[in-house]
């Protein structure tokens, strides 16, 4: 066992020795693992950062909220010309679906609007994402008020002029300023501030901090609406503990017999769940991480190609110092650690510059970026040094083997 442990060591100290002693070739060729590492690792922390960022946001709905309106929010079979002549989904099909639905928790009627301008005195903030929803949405996306209230359901169906407006929104508008029972207009009307939300940061798509809510009946009293007007979803949070798959029978076979659909005809509208919507996010994440690994990895194939010719060239030089060690009595395996361990250096060193590289961005970029945490892993980190241990394995094991096989004779008269 010593005699095994003495050969790694010297082998070690060789090793270490040459590559000190070539600094330039050691540089170029560091250079090379490690750009491949960061990629790699950079690529991984990046799209688990994004997937982390999006669950986080996700994890206050229900996973089992449903959406049933004329669109799908994913991959779809129907033809497009068929969706489009799908009706809408309107005020009317809401209140049918909360009144003769079992087992729903909160319901809501939301109207897909656009951008639109919210105006208080000199203050004009352009392409602010308003949602016309009812009063339903309170429960069912858990918002959180930091100042005054949500709309009730009352003013919910009466379609009263009041608005909601996220914490980015109160700030622009009022400065320091109560922005409750201030006026404001939007659609060119009047409406009273009655509630901010809480500061919810960055998040999937636009953040609620630039958003604001209005009862979607009070658009609905200038804008059309009904089969062929504005586009629209009912948004349904089931019962807690209700079986999901025989809720949505029961409210496919209700709806499909409120628009008098026949047994042989297709439906005209989609249930679209939440759950859904997280699987297909998981997949679009597993292809993001798939990109990554193709086009990181062939930036690490270029520095195993780097370090498997640098090794090449470092057998060629000391043919003749291999030919004196071996006619001394170093053995093959001695010569083959000596080289093994000279590539397998290099692999992680570079491996760990590259990991350093990447926590110096993800900690700058986290004291940088407010609402966005650039996470790096211990996982993503083991990763990144046990691929550089490898690389430096397989890039070097043929120069080593080649290295230990010389003849000393013919390599001492070969280095003369």
């Amino acid at each position: 066992m010593l005699v095994y442990l003495r050969v790694f060591k010297e082998s070690f100290s060789f090793a270490f020795n040459a590559l000190r002693n070539n600094k330039l070739r050691t540089f170029l060729s560091l250079l090379g693992v490690t750009v491949g590492i960061f990629s790699i690792i950079a690529v991984l922390a990046a799209v688990d950062s994004l997937d982390k960022k999006i669950k986080d946001n996700l994890a206050g709905l229900d996973k089992n909220t449903i959406y049933l309106t004329k669109y799908s929010f994913g991959p779809t079979d129907v033809p497009r010309w068929k969706r489009d002549n799908y009706p809408q989904t309107d005020y009317e099909d809401f209140e049918y679906i909360r009144r003769n639905v079992p087992d729903i928790e909160a319901s809501a009627y939301v109207i897909f609007g656009g951008s639109e301008t919210i105006r208080y005195q000199a203050e004009t903030i352009s392409n602010v994402e308003v949602t016309p929803i009812s009063h339903g949405i309170y429960t069912i996306d858990d918002l959180k008020i930091e100042k005054g209230r949500f709309y009730s359901e009352l003013e919910s169906e009466t379609g009263s002029a009041v608005i909601v407006i996220g914490s980015n929104l109160a700030e622009n508008l009022f400065d320091t300023a109560n922005p409750l029972g201030k006026v404001v207009r939007v659609y060119g009307r009047k409406l009273t501030v009655i509630g901010v939300l809480k500061k919810y940061g960055a998040g999937l798509g636009d953040s609620p901090d630039d958003k604001a809510f209005v009862p979607a009946n009070f658009v609905r009293q200038f804008r059309n609406g009904g089969s062929a007007g504005l586009p629209g979803a009912v948004v349904i949070k089931p019962e807690s503990g209700v079986d999901i798959g025989a809720f949505e029978q029961v409210l496919v076979q209700k709806f499909r017999n409120y628009r008098g659909l026949k047994a042989d005809e297709d439906d005209n509208f989609f249930v679209n769940k939440l759950s859904g919507l997280v699987t297909f996010i998981d997949s679009i994440i597993a292809t993001l991480n798939l990109v990554g690994w193709v086009i990181s990895g062939f930036s690490l194939l270029v520095g195993g190609f780097g370090i498997a010719n640098i090794m090449f060239v470092s057998v060629k030089e000391r043919t003749n110092l291999i030919g004196i060690q071996k006619s001394l009595g170093a053995k093959n395996r001695f010569i083959l650690f000596q080289f093994l361990f000279e590539a397998t250096i290099l692999a992680v060193v570079g491996g760990l510059v590259g990991l350093l590289l990447v926590w110096t961005i993800a900690k700058i970029m986290n004291g940088v970026v407010d609402d966005f945490e650039f996470v790096l892993s211990f996982g993503n980190m083991f990763i990144g040094f046990a691929l550089s241990t490898l690389i430096g394995l397989i890039s070097g094991i043929i120069p080593a083997v080649s290295a230990s096989k010389l003849d000393p004779v013919e390599a001492i008269r070969t280095g003369m």
